[in-house]
């Protein structure tokens, strides 16, 4: 796990853990962190959210006064407080959104920046067991039985809270797409149960039109194997 990892690697040292649950005798006493307000505990220069969105609407602002801050759960940015609030906490230290499974990030962040990307389109299909979701999702989700379901279209802020684990990967995609933000950039989920072991993530890119009215566009489909359920 992300523990093992950062303790195992030669130019990383850990500094202390959170967790929502008990984690006692799992790591060392002395890395237990009990309360994220005490985040400076140990000088980290990096610290790494991976728990829930929830996280930085709270606590965010308080990492930026010590350490940078790697948001494992950037869907927290739709809630616009919480996008305002670390945006004017992080002076002194940034914010870094991991990519995941969004293909093609640092060509449209480039394309963003010039000003050259009209258009950002994500979709995500799965299986309906691998969503967990929220409000009227849920229950559409639960009425997926033998072809595929278009739960949702539209811009991705309004999606992040229906499914804040499911839709990182939009996230960062809105993230990376400055100019389009989570209000321009469109987020597609699709409950399919004819991919019991795949993870389909598609995204379109459009970008400025020709002399003769043709308009530059790629598309990609990124297929991750996956478990049942997962």
């Amino acid at each position: 796990d992300l523990v093992e990892q950062i303790k195992n690697h030669p130019d990383v040292e850990l500094a202390w853990v959170w967790n929502r649950s008990d984690i006692t005798g799992k790591v060392a006493k002395e890395l237990i962190l009990q309360d994220l307000s005490n985040c400076d505990y140990g000088n980290p220069d990096v610290i790494v959210e991976v728990a829930h969105p929830d996280i930085s609407k709270q606590y965010g602002h308080i990492f930026l006064k010590h350490a940078d801050y790697m948001m494992g759960s950037p869907t927290g940015l739709a809630d616009p407080e919480t996008e305002t609030k670390l945006q004017k906490a992080a002076t002194k230290h940034g914010v870094y959104i991991p990519s995941g499974a969004f293909w093609g990030g640092e060509d449209i962040r480039k394309m963003a920046e010039r000003g050259s990307l009209k258009g950002l389109t994500v979709t995500m299909k799965k299986h309906p067991s691998s969503f967990k979701l929220n409000g009227s999702l849920a229950k559409i989700n639960e009425g997926v039985k033998d072809s595929a379901v278009e739960l949702y279209r539209g811009p991705v802020r309004g999606l992040c809270p229906l499914a804040p684990n499911n839709v990182n990967t939009m996230a960062a995609g809105a993230v990376a797409a400055s100019n389009l933000g989570f209000d321009k950039t469109i987020g597609v989920l699709v409950s399919d149960p004819g991919l019991p072991d795949w993870h389909i993530v598609e995204v379109e890119v459009l970008g400025p039109q020709g002399p003769a009215g043709g308009q530059f566009t790629v598309r990609t489909q990124r297929m991750n194997p996956a478990a049942p359920g997962a």
